[in-house]
């Protein structure tokens, strides 16, 4: 299993940035994880996708995000992180860390909480 924290959630105003930390209780580099990623969830709405990084370094990400954050990850520090610029009120939510691995399974986060006010 893996554990995971996230932090750096708060208020911003619109145009602000924030740059959110997941750290894993276990390595992220070795086999079994195959990619970290964020998600966000407001309020009566699912849980999409904001962006990822496979071990092979390759990241995907929302259109929405797009050119706004940037997904990275510290293989050494066992840690993923989201830098987001430029944000807007839409972003508000809250926002979790994934870490999926090679067998199928999800592990999350309990979140933090992304603010931005217009």
């Amino acid at each position: 299993q893996v554990q995971l924290v996230e932090s750096g959630g708060g208020l911003v105003q619109a145009g602000g940035s924030l740059k959110l930390t997941c750290v894993a209780s276990k390595s992220i580099s070795g086999i079994g994880i195959n990619y970290m990623g964020w998600y966000r969830q407001a309020p009566e709405n699912q849980r999409d996708l904001v962006a990822i990084v496979y071990a092979s370094g390759t990241t995907e990400y929302a259109n929405s995000v797009k050119g706004r954050f940037t997904i990275s990850r510290d293989n050494a520090e066992n840690t993923v992180a989201l830098r987001m610029n430029i944000l807007k009120a839409e972003d508000t939510a809250l926002y979790f860390c994934k870490a999926h691995d090679t067998r199928g399974f999800d592990y999350w986060g309990q979140g933090t909480q992304v603010t931005v006010s217009s």
